[in-house]
């Protein structure tokens, strides 16, 4: 379509030249009979065909990235100048700007845009007052390869305080500063924000301390056409937003079979648990909620296990990792929560088959929301991973600002850029 757009646009141009010079040729006669040529141009030579020049050439094909876009005067200044640039069946005017003498312009941004075609209209007028008009266009590189990030949580969603913003991206990243440098995390009211990378495909982002209730955050991804990797190429310009609800956290002691629920600081209720058994014991530190589903199947081999359980219609079950930590409803184990360990590394809560809101599981489900904060301690276990779902908590403050790709002194001027604005 923007093709043929194009051609329509470029016909319609010059049939519009053809009716003007045709008009101006009849405007120049006396009872039928036109004047000679010089009676039009006057005593003045035409302006030589290269009066404006325009770097890249005209119909040049995938032109990269960083090669310039120059429009330049040979005598004389530019008297006006339009860039019109046609991508993902849109056009968008190119803003720039002219040299002090009015000789040169050049766009605002330097880098073109990747599988663009560019289209250039520029007239000049020389010191003896000529004018010269030049028409170009020419298509940029289109890449074989492109890159997405996948961001957590879901635009418009409202979270609990420990939600951390991590973005995975379909393909490893060589470049991580040129990417970083390419995704925003504000927060409103304005807190101290961090990224940390958790090797090529992963970019998680969060402030020292869990947010306060009611900051708005926004994500913003511009990854368009920056390289991750040789010959990969980043594909959105989006932006996502969330909102912080209400605080609430959750400690569990597994060894004191209890977990504390608290909202705003405030005691809400201790419910009886149950944690991973001895030889299969829960993960210790600090688990975000990145799931909640009110019933799933649950069976031991997609974990790792072999076929110690398979339980299709497991109650009110919220995910804390990604290797398949669960706290979540049971009915099979009634005598366990408040007593013994009896899972297989999951927490679990006492609930009817079917589950029900009467419940203990069902009273925290229906209380909870994805980015809550479960904190497991006093188990034989070691310390939940980082990486391991959003268990960047974990992590003191100096360790997580030092996964960071940009330098410092680059870091701090971003940070105070964004500050002005």
């Amino acid at each position: 379509m923007i093709h043929v757009h194009t051609r329509a646009r470029r016909a319609g141009a010059a049939l519009a030249a053809v009716l003007t010079w045709s008009a101006l040729l009849a405007g120049c006669t006396s009872h039928g009979v036109p004047h000679g040529i010089d009676d039009v141009l006057g005593d003045k030579p035409p302006a030589p065909e290269d009066a404006v020049r325009v770097t890249p050439d005209d119909g040049s094909k995938a032109v990269r990235a960083d090669q310039p876009l120059r429009i330049r005067a040979s005598d004389g200044k530019l008297e006006s100048v339009k860039v019109v640039r046609s991508q993902d069946a849109q056009d968008t005017p190119v803003p720039g700007h002219l040299s002090t003498d009015g000789s040169t312009w050049r766009p605002d941004t330097e880098r073109l845009a990747l599988a663009a075609e560019y289209t250039v209209d520029a007239v000049a007028v020389d010191d003896d007052g000529r004018r010269s008009a030049r028409h170009t266009t020419f298509t940029t590189y289109v890449p074989d390869e492109r890159f997405i990030g996948y961001v957590t949580p879901e635009n418009r969603s409202t979270v609990g305080t420990g939600m951390i913003v991590s973005v995975e991206f379909n393909r490893e990243i060589e470049r991580r500063a040129a990417v970083q440098r390419a995704i925003m995390v504000t927060a409103q009211p304005p807190v101290d924000i961090r990224p940390h990378w958790f090797g090529p495909g992963r970019l998680d982002f969060r402030p020292k301390e869990y947010w306060k209730p009611g900051t708005r955050v926004t994500i913003s991804l511009r990854l368009r056409d920056v390289r991750g990797a040789k010959g990969v190429y980043g594909l959105q310009y989006k932006t996502v937003a969330f909102t912080v609800g209400r605080s609430q956290t959750s400690l569990v002691d597994a060894a004191a079979h209890t977990m504390k629920v608290r909202r705003d600081g405030r005691l809400m209720a201790t419910v009886p648990i149950t944690s991973g058994a001895p030889k299969t014991p829960t993960y210790n530190g600090k688990m975000v909620v990145t799931e909640m589903l009110e019933v799933t199947r649950m069976n031991s081999r997609t974990v790792g296990f072999g076929g110690e359980y398979d339980i299709p219609d497991v109650p009110h079950a919220l995910r804390l990792t990604d290797s398949g930590t669960f706290l979540h409803g049971n009915y099979w184990a009634p005598g366990a929560p408040g007593h013994t360990n009896v899972s297989h590394g999951c927490v679990g809560l006492r609930d009817v088959k079917g589950g029900s809101s009467d419940t203990p599981a069902g009273w925290f489900f229906d209380r909870s929301l994805i980015g809550d904060v479960v904190e497991v301690v006093h188990s034989n276990d070691k310390k939940v991973a980082p990486d391991n779902g959003l268990g960047g908590w974990n992590m003191g403050w100096k360790e997580w600002t030092a996964g960071t790709a940009v330098k410092a002194k680059t870091a701090a001027t971003a940070e105070a850029r964004t500050a002005k604005h």
